[in-house]
């Protein structure tokens, strides 16, 4: 394959953070001769429901300089997940293929699988003001646990002052989110970092898929990612790599 038609990268990440949950692996993509680009989602919460239509939309324009003939790979990470069907239907749509969908800590796709289970929403509920937003993300839990998150300080800021506030219909609209018949024909990966995310693996291995472990935080990307680059590299068939990289 001719190397200027290799995949592109689309880096997507969970609405509640934002594109510097990213950022630092597609630098290193960039370093290692992948092209990777990273959608920006935090306006979604700002879009009124349904918000899935804003997700596709995102990654569309972040993609808007990239030749159409060029393969995409979809990389969701944590609730970004579960848009991984509607983002790879909203690209064949424009007339882009897509090359795999790598699931990273994230929550896979399920027509009845709910934004939130019951008592965690009864929870997020508790955390909402009166006009039904939730605080930020880093905000529903101790500094401490964020610092040990995060280690480095200019990282956990940057991460920390670019979150939405979403509103709570978000998880309340917990079955909205259509999932096209076919979105998983083709090529897809799971990286595995905290304890949290082994049920989402454990169901990517049932439907025999490739799983990778990186033992980290959920944030493990921005902790290191050299090694999540690497990875996100294994997952790719061969005959898309620019670098002759191989896998372990």
């Amino acid at each position: 394959m001719d190397p200027a038609l290799g995949p592109v990268f689309a880096l997507v990440h969970s609405p509640l953070v934002g594109p510097a949950t990213w950022t630092p692996v597609a630098g290193r993509l960039a370093a290692r001769g992948h092209e990777a680009c990273v959608a920006d989602l935090t306006g979604l919460g700002a879009s009124g429901p349904p918000y899935w239509p804003a997700a596709v939309d995102a990654v569309r324009r972040a993609l808007a300089g990239v030749p159409e003939e060029r393969p995409v790979v979809v990389v969701a990470h944590s609730n970004a997940g579960r848009y991984v069907p509607v983002l790879c239907d909203g690209l064949a749509r424009t007339g882009r293929g897509v090359a795999g969908r790598i699931f990273v800590d994230a929550r896979l796709p399920g027509a009845d699988d709910p934004a939130a289970e019951a008592e965690f929403l009864d929870h997020l509920r508790t955390l909402a003001d009166p006009a039904g937003v939730l605080p930020r993300w880093t905000d529903w839990f101790p500094a401490a646990d964020l610092g040990a998150l995060i280690p480095d300080e200019r990282t956990r800021r940057a991460v920390v002052e670019e979150q939405p506030r979403l509103p709570l219909s978000c998880y309340e609209q917990s079955l909205s989110l259509p999932v096209p018949a076919g979105w998983d024909d083709g090529p897809a990966a799971y990286v595995l970092f905290s304890e949290a995310y082994e049920d989402q693996a454990r169901r990517a291995r049932e439907r025999g898929w490739p799983v990778y472990h990186l033992p980290g935080g959920h944030l493990h990307q921005v902790v290191a990612p050299d090694a999540v680059a690497d990875t996100l590299l294994s997952t790719v068939p061969a005959y898309h790599r620019r670098d002759g990289h191989r896998g372990a």
